[in-house]
Protein backbone atom coordinates (compact mmCIF):
# COMPACT_ATOMS: atom_id res chain seq x y z
CA UNK A 1 0.00 0.00 0.00
CA UNK A 2 1.24 3.30 -0.47
CA UNK A 3 2.42 5.59 2.20
CA UNK A 4 3.67 8.80 2.49
CA UNK A 5 5.75 10.67 5.21
CA UNK A 6 4.62 14.55 5.21
CA UNK A 7 6.78 16.83 7.66
CA UNK A 8 5.82 19.66 9.21
CA UNK A 9 8.01 22.00 6.80
CA UNK A 10 5.79 20.54 4.08
CA UNK A 11 7.86 18.27 2.68
CA UNK A 12 6.56 14.92 1.25
CA UNK A 13 8.28 11.41 1.18
CA UNK A 14 6.31 8.95 -0.71
CA UNK A 15 6.69 5.20 -0.06
CA UNK A 16 5.55 1.54 0.79
CA UNK A 17 3.24 1.01 4.32
CA UNK A 18 4.78 -2.36 5.42
CA UNK A 19 4.02 -3.44 9.69
CA UNK A 20 0.88 -2.21 10.87
CA UNK A 21 -0.87 0.11 8.50
CA UNK A 22 -2.01 3.36 10.49
CA UNK A 23 -1.87 6.64 10.35
CA UNK A 24 0.86 7.69 13.18
CA UNK A 25 2.42 10.88 14.18
CA UNK A 26 5.79 11.62 15.82
CA UNK A 27 9.12 13.24 16.05
CA UNK A 28 11.36 11.99 13.07
CA UNK A 29 15.01 11.19 14.02
CA UNK A 30 17.70 9.18 12.10
CA UNK A 31 20.14 6.06 13.66
CA UNK A 32 23.34 6.30 11.53
CA UNK A 33 23.64 2.29 12.86
CA UNK A 34 24.22 -0.55 10.42
CA UNK A 35 22.89 -2.85 12.74
CA UNK A 36 21.27 -3.05 16.17
CA UNK A 37 17.45 -2.14 14.51
CA UNK A 38 16.05 -4.75 17.03
CA UNK A 39 17.70 -3.41 19.92
CA UNK A 40 16.82 0.29 19.02
CA UNK A 41 13.02 -0.08 18.29
CA UNK A 42 12.86 -1.59 21.79
CA UNK A 43 14.72 1.19 23.28
CA UNK A 44 12.54 3.19 25.51
CA UNK A 45 14.60 6.37 24.89
CA UNK A 46 13.21 6.17 21.63
CA UNK A 47 9.49 6.41 22.93
CA UNK A 48 7.38 8.34 20.93
CA UNK A 49 10.00 8.98 18.17
CA UNK A 50 9.50 7.91 14.03
CA UNK A 51 12.88 6.35 13.46
CA UNK A 52 14.88 6.68 10.04
CA UNK A 53 17.57 4.06 9.49
CA UNK A 54 20.03 5.72 7.26
CA UNK A 55 21.59 2.44 6.66
CA UNK A 56 20.09 1.47 2.87
CA UNK A 57 18.88 -2.28 4.27
CA UNK A 58 16.85 -3.02 7.29
CA UNK A 59 16.12 -6.82 8.31
CA UNK A 60 18.65 -8.95 6.43
CA UNK A 61 19.10 -10.73 9.80
CA UNK A 62 15.60 -11.03 10.61
CA UNK A 63 14.08 -10.93 14.54
CA UNK A 64 14.88 -13.15 17.35
CA UNK A 65 13.00 -12.99 20.77
CA UNK A 66 15.94 -12.52 23.26
CA UNK A 67 17.31 -9.43 22.16
CA UNK A 68 14.90 -6.80 23.17
CA UNK A 69 15.81 -4.32 25.51
CA UNK A 70 12.16 -3.53 27.05
CA UNK A 71 9.18 -5.73 26.96
CA UNK A 72 8.59 -4.42 23.07
CA UNK A 73 8.55 -1.82 21.03
CA UNK A 74 8.99 1.71 21.69
CA UNK A 75 9.27 3.56 18.87
CA UNK A 76 6.05 4.64 17.00
CA UNK A 77 7.00 4.00 13.58
CA UNK A 78 10.34 2.86 11.71
CA UNK A 79 11.68 4.22 8.39
CA UNK A 80 14.08 2.25 6.10
CA UNK A 81 15.32 2.26 2.26
CA UNK A 82 14.91 -1.23 1.95
CA UNK A 83 13.30 -3.81 3.78
CA UNK A 84 14.67 -7.80 3.67
CA UNK A 85 11.76 -9.79 2.61
CA UNK A 86 14.46 -13.09 2.73
CA UNK A 87 16.31 -12.61 6.41
CA UNK A 88 18.74 -15.18 7.07
CA UNK A 89 20.39 -15.75 10.85
CA UNK A 90 20.60 -18.89 12.66
CA UNK A 91 18.70 -16.91 15.20
CA UNK A 92 16.49 -15.54 13.48
CA UNK A 93 12.45 -16.51 14.04
CA UNK A 94 10.33 -13.78 12.35
CA UNK A 95 10.83 -11.46 9.85
CA UNK A 96 10.53 -7.41 10.33
CA UNK A 97 7.52 -6.97 8.50
CA UNK A 98 5.97 -10.09 10.92
CA UNK A 99 6.91 -8.70 14.11
CA UNK A 100 6.30 -5.02 13.14
CA UNK A 101 2.41 -6.24 12.18
CA UNK A 102 2.24 -8.36 15.54
CA UNK A 103 3.62 -5.49 17.33
CA UNK A 104 1.75 -2.91 16.24
CA UNK A 105 4.13 -0.93 14.83
CA UNK A 106 4.58 0.70 11.31
CA UNK A 107 7.16 0.77 8.75
CA UNK A 108 7.67 2.97 5.95
CA UNK A 109 10.27 1.67 2.94
CA UNK A 110 11.27 2.80 -0.45
CA UNK A 111 11.73 6.48 0.48
CA UNK A 112 14.80 8.22 -0.15
CA UNK A 113 15.95 7.98 3.36
CA UNK A 114 19.62 9.48 2.07
CA UNK A 115 17.26 12.80 1.56
CA UNK A 116 15.33 12.81 4.18
CA UNK A 117 18.10 12.73 6.58
CA UNK A 118 19.88 15.33 5.20
CA UNK A 119 16.69 17.14 5.58
CA UNK A 120 16.79 16.55 9.71
CA UNK A 121 20.43 17.36 9.65
CA UNK A 122 19.67 21.13 7.87
CA UNK A 123 16.55 21.96 9.17
CA UNK A 124 16.57 19.77 12.33
CA UNK A 125 14.26 17.62 14.14
CA UNK A 126 10.68 17.96 12.91
CA UNK A 127 7.38 16.24 13.32
CA UNK A 128 6.12 13.97 10.71
CA UNK A 129 2.88 12.17 10.26
CA UNK A 130 3.00 8.88 8.21
CA UNK A 131 -0.40 8.43 6.49
CA UNK A 132 -2.03 6.48 3.30
CA UNK A 133 -3.40 9.45 2.59
CA UNK A 134 -2.33 12.93 1.62
CA UNK A 135 -3.49 15.12 4.60
CA UNK A 136 -4.56 18.80 3.92
CA UNK A 137 -2.40 21.36 5.54
CA UNK A 138 -5.25 21.90 8.08
CA UNK A 139 -4.78 18.03 8.86
CA UNK A 140 -1.65 18.02 9.23
CA UNK A 141 -1.53 21.06 11.29
CA UNK A 142 -4.07 19.14 13.46
CA UNK A 143 -2.33 15.84 13.42
CA UNK A 144 1.09 17.67 14.83
CA UNK A 145 -0.34 19.84 17.38
CA UNK A 146 -1.82 16.70 18.84
CA UNK A 147 1.31 14.93 19.25
CA UNK A 148 3.26 15.70 22.86
CA UNK A 149 5.96 13.29 23.99
CA UNK A 150 6.54 15.47 27.21
CA UNK A 151 6.66 13.58 30.58
CA UNK A 152 7.65 10.63 28.52
CA UNK A 153 10.03 8.94 31.27
CA UNK A 154 6.85 8.11 33.52
CA UNK A 155 4.80 5.83 30.20
CA UNK A 156 8.42 3.72 29.90
CA UNK A 157 9.27 3.43 33.69
CA UNK A 158 8.67 0.33 35.87
CA UNK A 159 5.39 0.70 37.51
CA UNK A 160 6.91 -0.98 41.03
CA UNK A 161 10.19 -1.64 41.94
CA UNK A 162 12.00 -5.02 42.22
CA UNK A 163 15.18 -6.92 43.43
CA UNK A 164 17.80 -8.37 41.04
CA UNK A 165 19.73 -10.77 43.36
CA UNK A 166 23.92 -10.56 43.57
CA UNK A 167 26.44 -11.18 45.68
CA UNK A 168 28.83 -7.98 45.23
CA UNK A 169 27.78 -4.07 45.25
CA UNK A 170 24.47 -2.62 45.80
CA UNK A 171 23.30 -0.76 43.41
CA UNK A 172 19.97 1.10 43.47
CA UNK A 173 19.00 2.38 39.91
CA UNK A 174 16.69 4.90 39.25
CA UNK A 175 14.42 3.59 35.74
CA UNK A 176 13.70 6.44 33.46
CA UNK A 177 13.56 3.96 30.34
CA UNK A 178 16.32 1.51 31.44
CA UNK A 179 17.67 -1.12 28.77
CA UNK A 180 17.73 -4.68 29.70
CA UNK A 181 21.25 -5.19 28.92
CA UNK A 182 21.91 -2.25 31.36
CA UNK A 183 20.68 -4.26 34.29
CA UNK A 184 22.62 -7.30 32.66
CA UNK A 185 25.71 -5.56 32.88
CA UNK A 186 25.43 -4.83 36.26
CA UNK A 187 24.77 -8.93 36.73
CA UNK A 188 27.97 -9.73 34.70
CA UNK A 189 29.95 -7.37 37.76
CA UNK A 190 27.85 -10.03 40.45
CA UNK A 191 25.77 -6.59 41.80
CA UNK A 192 22.85 -6.92 43.55
CA UNK A 193 20.58 -4.79 41.55
CA UNK A 194 17.48 -3.24 43.16
CA UNK A 195 15.20 -0.87 40.65
CA UNK A 196 12.89 1.81 41.02
CA UNK A 197 10.33 3.72 39.50
CA UNK A 198 11.30 7.12 38.01
CA UNK A 199 8.72 8.33 40.72
CA UNK A 200 10.32 6.92 43.62
CA UNK A 201 11.61 9.98 46.40
CA UNK A 202 15.34 9.99 47.39
CA UNK A 203 14.15 8.44 50.78
CA UNK A 204 12.66 5.51 49.50
CA UNK A 205 15.89 4.57 47.23
CA UNK A 206 18.12 5.71 50.44
CA UNK A 207 16.15 3.18 52.45
CA UNK A 208 17.81 0.32 50.82
CA UNK A 209 21.01 1.78 52.03
CA UNK A 210 22.46 0.91 48.29
CA UNK A 211 26.59 0.99 47.99
CA UNK A 212 25.63 3.30 44.90
CA UNK A 213 22.88 4.87 42.66
CA UNK A 214 23.02 4.50 38.75
CA UNK A 215 20.70 6.93 36.85
CA UNK A 216 19.63 5.62 33.84
CA UNK A 217 18.52 6.60 30.08
CA UNK A 218 15.08 7.56 28.71
CA UNK A 219 13.41 9.21 26.63
CA UNK A 220 12.70 13.32 26.50
CA UNK A 221 13.62 16.77 27.77
CA UNK A 222 15.56 16.47 31.14
CA UNK A 223 13.89 20.12 32.18
CA UNK A 224 10.56 18.19 32.17
CA UNK A 225 11.05 16.49 35.42
CA UNK A 226 12.07 18.76 38.07
CA UNK A 227 10.86 16.42 40.60
CA UNK A 228 13.17 14.03 39.57
CA UNK A 229 16.27 16.64 39.75
CA UNK A 230 15.40 17.31 43.08
CA UNK A 231 15.77 13.93 44.09
CA UNK A 232 19.11 13.73 42.15
CA UNK A 233 20.30 16.53 44.11
CA UNK A 234 19.75 14.77 47.46
CA UNK A 235 21.01 11.23 45.96
CA UNK A 236 24.60 12.70 44.62
CA UNK A 237 25.38 13.98 47.96
CA UNK A 238 24.82 10.92 49.65
CA UNK A 239 26.07 8.08 47.93
CA UNK A 240 28.33 7.84 44.47
CA UNK A 241 26.47 8.06 41.48
CA UNK A 242 26.39 7.56 37.44
CA UNK A 243 24.14 8.54 35.33
CA UNK A 244 24.11 7.70 31.67
CA UNK A 245 22.44 9.70 28.71
CA UNK A 246 19.28 11.24 30.59
CA UNK A 247 20.66 10.51 34.17
CA UNK A 248 23.97 12.49 32.78
CA UNK A 249 21.46 15.25 31.93
CA UNK A 250 20.32 15.32 35.29
CA UNK A 251 22.97 15.15 37.03
CA UNK A 252 24.07 18.03 35.23
CA UNK A 253 21.15 19.95 36.17
CA UNK A 254 20.62 19.28 39.48
CA UNK A 255 24.16 20.35 40.21
CA UNK A 256 23.80 23.67 38.48
CA UNK A 257 24.66 23.07 34.88
CA UNK A 258 22.73 23.71 31.61
CA UNK A 259 20.93 21.52 28.57
CA UNK A 260 19.69 22.51 25.29
CA UNK A 261 17.64 20.23 22.51
CA UNK A 262 20.44 19.81 19.67
CA UNK A 263 19.41 20.45 16.18
CA UNK A 264 18.80 16.28 15.44
CA UNK A 265 20.37 14.50 18.35
CA UNK A 266 23.20 11.85 18.52
CA UNK A 267 21.75 8.48 17.26
CA UNK A 268 24.01 5.35 16.46
CA UNK A 269 26.29 2.68 17.38
CA UNK A 270 29.61 4.46 15.97
CA UNK A 271 29.97 8.18 17.61
CA UNK A 272 33.40 8.61 18.66
CA UNK A 273 34.29 9.97 21.81
CA UNK A 274 37.64 11.14 23.46
CA UNK A 275 37.86 9.98 27.00
CA UNK A 276 40.48 13.20 27.86
CA UNK A 277 42.15 11.48 31.02
CA UNK A 278 43.43 8.08 28.58
CA UNK A 279 43.90 10.43 25.76
CA UNK A 280 41.99 8.13 23.63
CA UNK A 281 39.26 7.70 21.31
CA UNK A 282 36.45 5.18 21.98
CA UNK A 283 33.43 4.10 19.77
CA UNK A 284 30.08 4.39 21.06
CA UNK A 285 26.61 3.79 21.19
CA UNK A 286 24.49 6.93 21.52
CA UNK A 287 21.06 7.85 21.60
CA UNK A 288 19.66 11.27 22.85
CA UNK A 289 18.35 14.82 21.24
CA UNK A 290 19.40 16.80 24.36
CA UNK A 291 22.96 17.71 25.27
CA UNK A 292 24.75 19.37 28.43
CA UNK A 293 26.22 22.70 27.61
CA UNK A 294 27.05 24.61 31.04
CA UNK A 295 29.43 22.59 33.40
CA UNK A 296 28.87 23.34 36.83
CA UNK A 297 31.06 24.45 38.97
CA UNK A 298 31.56 21.53 41.06
CA UNK A 299 32.19 19.31 38.11
CA UNK A 300 34.53 18.94 34.80
CA UNK A 301 34.45 17.47 31.94
CA UNK A 302 35.80 13.94 31.06
CA UNK A 303 34.92 13.09 28.02
CA UNK A 304 34.10 14.97 24.52
CA UNK A 305 32.41 14.24 21.38
CA UNK A 306 34.71 13.87 18.31
CA UNK A 307 32.18 14.62 15.85
CA UNK A 308 30.88 18.19 17.41
CA UNK A 309 32.80 18.81 20.58
CA UNK A 310 30.01 18.14 22.64
CA UNK A 311 30.12 17.08 26.23
CA UNK A 312 30.01 13.76 26.66
CA UNK A 313 31.13 13.32 30.39
CA UNK A 314 31.47 14.87 33.68
CA UNK A 315 33.15 13.84 37.13
CA UNK A 316 32.78 15.92 40.86
CA UNK A 317 36.12 16.94 41.50
CA UNK A 318 35.25 16.18 45.34
CA UNK A 319 33.14 13.29 45.13
CA UNK A 320 32.15 10.45 43.57
CA UNK A 321 29.89 11.13 41.40
CA UNK A 322 30.34 10.80 37.49
CA UNK A 323 28.06 10.75 34.17
CA UNK A 324 28.56 9.93 30.40
CA UNK A 325 26.30 11.09 27.81
CA UNK A 326 26.65 7.80 25.81
CA UNK A 327 25.41 4.23 26.41
CA UNK A 328 28.50 1.93 27.74
CA UNK A 329 26.93 -1.50 27.52
CA UNK A 330 26.33 -0.44 24.08
CA UNK A 331 23.06 -2.49 22.99
CA UNK A 332 23.49 -1.99 20.01
CA UNK A 333 27.27 -0.77 19.40
CA UNK A 334 30.69 -2.26 20.48
CA UNK A 335 31.64 -2.71 23.96
CA UNK A 336 34.34 -0.89 24.21
CA UNK A 337 33.54 1.84 26.92
CA UNK A 338 32.34 -1.03 29.26
CA UNK A 339 34.99 0.34 31.08
CA UNK A 340 32.60 2.80 32.86
CA UNK A 341 30.82 0.54 34.70
CA UNK A 342 34.12 -1.21 35.84
CA UNK A 343 35.30 1.79 37.10
CA UNK A 344 32.13 2.45 38.82
CA UNK A 345 32.23 -0.34 40.94
CA UNK A 346 35.67 0.08 41.76
CA UNK A 347 35.09 3.67 43.33
CA UNK A 348 31.87 1.69 44.98
CA UNK A 349 34.30 -0.54 46.61
CA UNK A 350 37.11 2.00 47.11
CA UNK A 351 34.44 4.15 49.16
CA UNK A 352 33.56 1.11 51.22
CA UNK A 353 37.14 -0.01 51.94
CA UNK A 354 37.65 3.76 53.40
CA UNK A 355 34.14 3.87 55.00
Amino acid sequence: MRAYLQLENGMIFEGTAFGKIQEISGEVVFNTGMTGYQELMTDPSYYGQIVTMTYPLIGNYGINLEDFESDGPKIRALIVRERSKSPSNFRCEMDLDSYLKYSGVTGLEGIDTRALTKTIREKGTMKGVITTRMLTATELRKKLGAYDNSKAVYKVTTKESYIVEGTGKHVAVMDFGIKNNIIESFKEKNCKVTVFPATASWEEVLGVNPDGVFLSNGPGDPKDYMDIIENVKVLVDKKPTIGICLGHQLIALALGGETKKLKFGHRGCNHPVKDIKQDRVYITSQNHGYVVTKVPESMEVTHVSMNDESIEGLRHKDKPVMSVQFHPEASPGPSDSDYIFEHFIEVLEEVGHNA
